[in-house]
């Protein structure tokens, strides 16, 4: 991961270089292979990064990146089909002076504008800055796997990836959002597009901001909405044909890095076919990391073990021990938003443990969302089941929706 921040000010004041460092400082976990920054002409915009080093490795793959003697970009993410877009670009007679995604999201977006997005599949969180047209463009990934925080009062524009870097400068007042914390503890987290701290929310996914810097107008819109509109019907075979040759694909765009790469392993389905997956498309064996539980019943270790094993990865494992809760402020540093699920400790320490060995890894994240791997999943499917029932008002359907009602309950 990279991290982005900047500043842009309406008013009649000027940014100081020194609050870019401040708010690249802030977030430097995100990026300790290099650091940059930018001030616009007129010193009204900023930007600040910290990069990752992933794609070429060299000085021209350093951020802010500047195109055309135009366009300033600090991008977080990985655009996976950068190489194909390059090609086509190239034949329009566009030229390129790194080996970056990021130099190709900049030639999208001088021949597309907002509608580059369109042409990029992966996960990102950018910022553009037009110096020509004073304008900066912003947007995040469709899924949301990049985060982009921003702060606007009409007179100050601040983002960053992280909140850290806004809560550094003098512009934001740090105050409690008490309506997020009230949806937190209903859901455990914080919704977007609010973060917990009042007037600084996050982008949601699948959107761009887009902030017309003469005007001083700020303006939000969604880009993309997944399509139910398509209706396909399919025999097992075909659907399990389907999935494994995307699932494929998409295992081996992931793949290209200039970076030592590997993958969290738990030995449960969708991690298990990650590694098989990559073994198929690695010339040396797999890179895998786990974290178990000295307590047996807790732990998955042994059944990552034999997937280890069945694809002959260079494994290591971790096991977290009852001193963990030390951990704990560092991950409220770390999370920053109020956040309670219980898994965030061992993916903290996998993540560590797999960095001190590689750069990239790969993980089975959002198979269940996918396919309705969550048990309420299936007490989904019994509440809309009562729904029908209760919309149903003949004296036999209210009995059995009522019968319904309390197996529901008493079940679940």
């Amino acid at each position: 991961m990279c991290g982005i921040a900047g500043k842009y000010l309406l008013s009649n004041s000027m940014v100081n270089e020194h609050d870019l460092v401040r708010m690249g400082d802030a977030i430097k976990h995100r990026g300790p292979d290099d650091a940059g920054t930018y001030l616009s002409p007129d010193r009204h915009c900023g930007l600040s990064f910290r990069r990752l080093a992933i794609l070429d490795l060299t000085d021209n793959g350093h951020q802010p990146m500047r195109y055309q003697d135009r366009y300033q970009i600090v991008f977080n993410g990985e655009i996976y089909n950068f190489e194909a877009e390059r090609a086509i670009l190239e034949n329009d007679g566009y030229r390129f002076l790194s080996g970056t995604d990021t130099e190709v999201i900049l030639a999208l977006y001088d021949k597309y504008k907002e509608q580059c997005l369109e042409h990029l599949r992966g996960m990102f969180s950018f910022a553009i800055y037009d110096e020509q047209d004073r304008t900066l463009f912003c947007a995040r990934d469709r899924v949301g796997k990049k985060p982009f925080k921003y702060y606007f009062d009409g007179q100050v524009f601040l983002f960053a990836s992280e909140l850290k870097a806004i809560l550094t400068q003098a512009e934001y007042h740090k105050e409690p959002d008490y309506e997020a914390i009230h949806h937190y503890l209903t859901y455990q987290y914080v919704p977007a597009p609010r973060t917990g701290f009042a007037g600084i929310q996050k982008l949601e996914p699948g959107h761009y901001l887009k902030l017309d810097c003469a005007s001083g107008r700020l303006t939000k819109k969604r880009y993309w909405r997944l399509d139910y509109s398509q209706q396909l019907t399919l025999d097992e075979t075909e659907w399990k044909q389907r999935i494994m040759v995307k699932l494929d694909e998409a295992v081996r765009l992931r793949m290209v890095a200039d970076v030592p790469l590997g993958a969290f392993l738990s030995g449960g389905i969708d991690s298990s076919a990650i590694v098989a997956l990559m073994s198929q498309h690695s010339n040396n064996p797999v890179k895998t990391f786990s974290i178990g539980f000295k307590e047996q019943k807790f732990s998955e270790l042994k059944y990552a073990q034999l997937i280890a094993d069945r694809f002959q990865t260079d494994h290591t494992e971790f096991i977290v021990k009852p001193d963990a809760i030390e951990t704990l402020p560092l991950l409220v540093r770390h999370y920053e938003e109020p956040y309670a699920d219980s898994s965030a400790l061992p993916t903290y320490y996998v993540s560590k443990l797999t960095r001190e060995h590689v750069t990239v890894a790969l993980n089975g994240d959002g198979g269940d969302e996918n396919f309705g791997g969550y048990s309420r999943y299936s007490v989904q499917k019994f509440a809309l089941a009562y729904d029908r029932f209760h919309m149903l008002h003949s004296a036999i359907a209210k009995p059995a929706a009522s019968a319904l009602y309390r197996l529901i309950k008493t079940t679940f």
